[in-house]
């Protein structure tokens, strides 16, 4: 049979040029901002102040990619070969507005919004998570409402914070509002950690949202989990976002808004490798906040859940 032709745009071969070489890109892709021929383009959303508690995660699209130069090729754990499936760029990142928030939000719609429009897959690099409504309004735009494939610890359904509509505790309230994404197609996974009223969980079951706490969620095997997320999300188009709390803060401490009691790094990875089948249309891994981290631990393993990520649309193309 003849050779498939190689995707365009492909990761410096590491054998070849040391990894801590070149500029820094994540997982040492070509910095490219033409969506033709690409299949992924990572995006940085360096904004933080929608964030309430510690803010620094301006810089986590910068920790991680620096991370990421130590990704390879092939996920054994999924059996693909990532970047000789995909064409992926490192698209750069959005010019936020710190201090802005809806500016911010405008400005990353913006950034994601071409890019969506071309057909390219998204995977986002924050940044608080209040950067992730940007990103819906641009992919919505494009494909119509999105299923959320959410872990966290925090479902990010608050109503306000300080009489504010617009935070990293509130996006997703706002997306279900303005027609974003489909609560009946949702999941959320690893709640936990004290609230501010008993019906805090509550209010986005209430929606439609199908809620894990961490409790309940590790009472499942990550194949049950995978067959769960199946069930809800179906044929809909799917969204994925990773806040980097969902860990236990042991393994990811280098974050703004710890919560003890979590899953452990090997744990989360499996529950996210089983998320296959879906059809995946963007994505983020957010809140990685490098000014608490040491020794890049939850740098890592924000590049680690990004590749995972690309993994699973590697899946779903090939």
């Amino acid at each position: 049979m003849p050779s498939l032709k190689p995707p365009r745009y492909q990761p410096a071969n590491s054998l070849e040029s040391p990894r801590f070489s070149g500029v820094r890109t994540f997982a040492r892709l070509p910095y490219v901002q033409d969506p033709a021929d690409v299949d992924v383009a990572i995006v940085g959303l360096p904004f933080d102040t929608g964030a309430t508690f510690k803010v620094g995660a301006r810089f986590g699209p910068e920790a991680v990619r620096g991370a990421s130069a130590l990704l390879r090729p092939y996920n054994p754990e999924l059996d693909v070969m990532v970047f000789e499936t995909l064409s992926c760029v490192d698209y750069g990142d959005a010019p936020v507005v710190p201090g802005f928030i809806e500016d911010s939000l405008g400005a990353i719609a913006r950034t994601i919004q071409p890019l969506a429009e071309a057909g390219v897959v998204t995977l986002s690099i924050g940044g608080d998570h209040s950067v992730a409504l940007g990103e819906l309004r641009a992919l919505a735009a494009a494909h119509g409402p999105l299923a959320l494939v959410h872990f966290d610890a925090h479902g990010d359904y608050w109503d306000s914070y300080f009489g504010h509509k617009y935070t990293h505790g509130t996006p997703f309230r706002r997306a279900v509002e303005e027609g974003l994404i489909l609560p009946e197609a949702s999941v959320q996974l690893g709640m936990r950690g004290p609230l501010y009223d008993s019906d805090d969980l509550d209010t986005p079951r209430h929606a439609g949202f199908t809620v894990l706490t961490t409790t309940q969620l590790m009472h499942h095997t990550p194949e049950e989990i995978g067959a769960l997320v199946r069930e809800k999300v179906g044929d809909r188009k799917a969204f994925l976002s990773f806040d980097v709390d969902f860990f236990d803060p042991a393994f990811a401490p280098g974050t703004g808004t710890p919560e003890v009691g979590g899953p452990t790094s090997f744990q989360g990875l499996g529950y996210l490798r089983a998320c296959t089948g879906l059809t995946w249309v963007g994505g983020d891994v957010v809140e990685v906040l490098p000014a608490m981290d040491h020794s890049q631990v939850t740098a890592h393993l924000g590049a680690q859940i990004g590749y995972e990520f690309l993994s699973l649309v590697a899946l779903s193309k090939r």
